[in-house]
């Protein structure tokens, strides 16, 4: 498909996330003041969670038929024609406002919430605080439930298929099991060391530690500890039938699971990066791996052979995200690159989005209305939701410290776990001013 005036190539794989249901909006004709005083936590509200109601329905945006209802993709570039194989041969929309035009405005979100209560103190001003006391600016989620326990920074989340557990991991050196019914903690799993990530794939459960990775079967209660790191294990993905984790030493180590043993035996080491791997993703039949060296590496999952090098960013590559057929990193350069394959099937930068601060962790997740949005985190204790393509602002959740883990859920919810050990359950709403 045509891609401003190269070629693209789907190269990456699908989109995440799965489609959620929509609602209409509001038809009580009143504006919501608990929206306006930014504290609306009502989901569904009876009230509209908008000064302008009719301008907002009318607000133009990109087509977006070619969502979960359409061959199963969250979005694609709308240059490609709704198809796979042709393409329009229209502008780069990346980065630009509804229908692609440059001059669109940035819906951005200015205000702070309350310092003291942010901090979880006490606001002498209470519900006359000229701050929202709240900890998101968006019209589009709502906070359902903090989960308390960790004493440290949360850095994996995972939901296993099967089970009715939310699992986090922490440099406390604990898991913990949350009841998806009730919010409690319903166990503590003391793994010996520092988590570094968690991931799941069905039944599986698999944590990075200090010079090891930790095996659980959910359906056969089966445990298991894989050696060969050196140093922390910072990323974890699964392809090809292979687990790959990400090493404080720079390589990549790979295992593959074997039905005659019953375990998960070395198939090799992928190396190349001079620093230490901090970042993994698989799209397609590639591995992306990011680095404190300040490149991505892209591995061809047949061979486990390294066939480009990207060398764009300027400081570490925190964290990777393929979404249907392109690669999108951010960096503690404090931007958000956008990658996308040529005809030669190179990958190239074709959009570059640039923060404030430094960013540590990317998700992608369809909105209440199925329409495709980024989740970034940054290190100044925010993440940032934005439309896709257009990368429009849709608002800014506060945590007390860093978010370093982002986890989508289903029926539109998500989790952000942050450096004070903290999680927060989050839903997608419908947002009137969206529709």
């Amino acid at each position: 498909m045509d891609f401003g005036n190269r070629r693209v190539h789907n190269r990456l794989g699908p989109a995440p996330g799965a489609s959620s249901s929509s609602s209409s909006s509001s038809s009580s004709g009143k504006v919501c003041h608990h929206w306006r005083a930014g504290r609306c936590n009502r989901f569904p509200c009876p009230f509209l969670h908008s000064e302008l109601p009719e301008a907002a329905a009318n607000s133009s945006r990109p087509n977006q038929r070619d969502g979960p209802g359409a061959g199963g993709h969250v979005w694609r570039n709308p240059n490609s024609g709704g198809g796979r194989g042709g393409g329009s041969g229209g502008p780069n929309r990346w980065g630009r406002g509804p229908g692609g035009a440059d001059v669109a405005p940035r819906n951005r979100v200015q205000d702070r919430p309350c310092k003291y209560f942010l901090a979880g103190d006490h606001c002498s001003y209470g519900e006359r605080c000229r701050y929202p006391h709240t900890y998101c600016m968006s019209n589009s989620i709502t906070l359902l439930t903090p989960l308390q326990g960790h004493e440290q920074v949360v850095t994996g989340i995972a939901l296993p298929n099967g089970s009715d557990k939310l699992y986090s991991g922490s440099r406390d050196g604990t898991v913990r099991l949350w009841d998806c019914q009730t919010g409690q903690c319903a166990g503590v799993l003391k793994v010996g060391g520092e988590v570094g990530c968690m991931i799941s794939e069905g039944p599986w459960v698999f944590v990075g530690m200090p010079d090891a990775v930790k095996v659980w079967n959910m359906q056969t209660q089966a445990e298991m500890n894989l050696t060969g790191p050196t140093g922390q294990v910072y990323a974890l993905a699964v392809g090809n039938e292979l687990l790959f984790a990400a090493t404080q030493d720079g390589r990549i180590l790979a295992w593959r699971f074997s039905a005659a043993t019953n375990c998960f035996e070395p198939a090799a080491a992928l190396e190349g990066h001079q620093l230490a791997v901090v970042s993994l993703i698989v799209g397609g039949m590639r591995l992306y791996s990011g680095s404190m060296d300040k490149t991505i590496r892209v591995w061809d999952l047949a061979t486990l052979q390294c066939i480009q090098t990207l060398s764009d960013h300027t400081s570490v590559v925190m964290s990777l995200l393929c979404w249907d057929q392109f690669l999108l990193s951010c960096s503690l350069d404090k931007t958000i690159k956008v990658w996308a394959a040529t005809e030669s099937g190179k990958l190239e930068v074709t959009y570059t989005h640039t923060e404030d601060n430094g960013a540590l962790a990317l998700a992608g997740m369809p909105d209440a209305q199925s329409k495709p949005v980024l989740v970034c985190s940054l290190n100044d204790n925010t993440a940032r939701l934005y439309d896709l393509p257009s990368f429009s602002d849709r608002g800014k959740i506060f945590g007390k410290q860093e978010i370093r883990a982002i986890q989508t859920g289903p029926g539109g919810l998500f989790f952000t776990g942050d450096g004070t050990g903290e999680l927060k359950v989050w839903q997608w709403v419908i947002d009137a001013s969206q529709t």
